[in-house]
């Protein structure tokens, strides 16, 4: 990316800064505006470009539009002393799903494990951030949530499921925490709408159009699957021969987890658009577990297994021609130590986004130096 010319750099605190102002702009709490934004930063941070601030206009046009709401009101719908119920009342997913992780985290302290269910939410961002909020605690964190039809089942062409992650944390003695952060489809629609904001094609073999031909026009599979002509294929890829069927299943446990537990909506009740295309709530459904260790055996030790665990795999010996061999969490560690020095890249289409709120919600104290048209069509920022 850091060749191109497509991209401007901001320094972490303006983007944090300038994200959380859009949030309160549009009615956002300020307490609740912080916690959205830092979820946004995190993705940034960690090189997630996709769920980072490229995604902020995608917040401020469903809050704009009332599909979902600013204010939060997190209520609980049923408890016990190692789980909870809590619907998001169709608030920030960021909020609610931060809440319920502190919640699961609290237990699992008190009871070795712990457990968080929220239903009518909104989308939450990266998962990764709520692990790593385990993770900073000495817990081992999980969760997932549903998310928009995406994903066709294997021997299918229409999207059903959603790129539904399944995340992983564990606090280990580096740097910093094994963190397994992934759609249970071959890429997640972020990465789309990412290519598609660069004029880039997508690899083939990501996207199947309802032909059952692989389809690469960035901007077109976005506009289409709105409509669920083209969808996602699952880890694995078309049909059974490379294991297709088994991201099918890890997506489709996340889907009972996420809207079966929680009484949410799943599958295509999560496109966003009744039968006639008028916007509506997606009302999604998240869970969140943290155990604790301690519960087992002495936290350092612990963490010092986990270490030495990688510390082998990261020794194997290696491919010809490969020079490193990665753990989970590694690459984002690098992003962040790099993108602390460099800024955050910003790219055109998102540029023309920020000035666009920024126009609206009249934030003059921003100076941003993009050489952009703000009124340019943008097809991904809905």
């Amino acid at each position: 990316m850091n060749d191109s010319n497509e991209y401007v750099y901001l320094d972490i605190k303006t983007l944090f800064n300038f994200m959380k102002d859009v949030f309160i702009a549009a009615g956002v709490p300020e307490a609740d505006a912080d916690i959205c934004a830092d979820v946004l930063i995190e993705s940034d941070k960690r090189g997630i470009d996709s769920h980072g601030c490229a995604r902020l206009y995608m917040y401020y046009m469903r809050i704009k539009r009332k599909q979902q709401l600013p204010v939060t009101k997190l209520t609980i719908v049923k408890e016990t002393p190692g789980t909870i119920r809590l619907n998001a009342n169709n608030g920030m997913g960021q909020v609610a799903s931060k809440k319920a992780m502190q919640i699961a985290i609290d237990k699992a302290k008190k009871n070795g494990i712990g457990m968080a269910i929220v239903e009518n939410s909104n989308h939450f961002g990266i998962a990764g951030y709520y692990v790593l909020m385990a993770t900073k605690q000495d817990c081992i964190g999980m969760c997932g949530t549903n998310a928009r039809p995406s994903i066709a089942p294997t021997w299918s062409v229409e999207p059903m499921l959603g790129t539904n992650p399944f995340t992983f944390g564990v606090p280990t003695d580096w740097d910093f925490p094994w963190i397994a952060d992934h759609a249970t489809s071959i890429t997640q629609r972020g990465k789309i709408e990412t290519y598609a904001r660069l004029g880039k094609d997508a690899v083939k073999g990501w996207v199947i159009d309802e032909n059952g031909n692989a389809a690469t026009d960035s901007k077109q599979i976005i506009t289409d699957m709105l409509k669920l002509k083209t969808a996602l294929t699952p880890l694995g890829g078309i049909g059974e021969e490379l294991g297709g069927h088994k991201g099918y299943n890890y997506a489709t446990f996340v889907e009972i987890m996420s809207a079966c537990l929680s009484q949410a909506n799943m599958l295509q009740a999560c496109l966003g658009l009744d039968k006639n295309g008028n916007f509506v709530p997606y009302n999604l459904g998240h869970f969140f577990i943290a155990i604790d260790p301690a519960a087992f055996c002495e936290i350092d030790a612990f963490k010092k297994k986990t270490g030495d665990l990688l510390r082998q795999l990261a020794g194997a010996k290696k491919q010809p021609g490969a020079s490193h061999i990665y753990v989970a969490g590694e690459k984002e560690y690098l992003a962040y130590q790099e993108r602390k020095r460099t800024g955050i890249p910003i790219s055109r289409v998102t540029q023309r986004q920020f000035l666009k709120m920024q126009r609206e919600l009249n934030l003059v104290q921003y100076d941003f130096a993009f050489d952009v048209d703000p009124d340019e069509e943008d097809v991904t920022g809905w």
